[in-house]
């Protein structure tokens, strides 16, 4: 992508020849001091934006699993009129909606771990966030599997 610079009224002097554009000083007080590390921040921000929506998509899938026991008891009690017993749905659900809202919270130290780190210049990435939430993950589903297996 070609980056397109705009040149005021009070820069085309330094435009003239081949000489390449330098930026001229900057005459505009700023009452907030940029980091020189922007796009470490930015990259930091979208990070947690990305656990944010990974924690809603969980907490999501929880609610989902929840109510869907909820509507296949609600049938089957109509099919049947016997009262089905409460299925493992509802505590996968909640199990799920509750790991949701712990994500957010690591997400959020996370981020403010990092954003010290960066100010600070000792930024050392940590995997074990990462790491712990793969294999519950993964052991959910597995779990979940099981259950449908022996289910039907």
């Amino acid at each position: 992508m070609a980056q397109q610079e705009e040149i005021s009224s009070d820069d085309t002097e330094s435009v003239s020849g081949s000489t390449p554009l330098q930026e001229a000083p900057s005459t505009r007080s700023s009452k907030y001091l940029t980091s020189e590390k922007v796009t470490d921040h930015l990259a930091n921000e979208r990070t947690f934006l990305a656990w944010i929506r990974t924690s809603l998509a969980i907490m999501g899938f929880g609610f989902v699993v929840e109510r869907f026991g909820l509507l296949l008891r609600e049938i089957g009690t109509k099919i049947t009129n016997v009262p089905i017993p409460n299925h493992y749905s509802a505590l996968v659900g909640i199990t799920l909606t509750v790991l949701g809202v712990v994500v957010m919270v690591v997400a959020l130290l996370n981020f403010l771990q990092a954003r010290k780190a960066i100010e600070k210049k000792v930024f050392h990435p940590r995997r074990g966030f990462a790491i712990f939430m793969t294999i519950l993950i993964c052991l959910i589903g597995a779990i979940m599997a099981v259950y449908l297996y022996f289910a039907v």
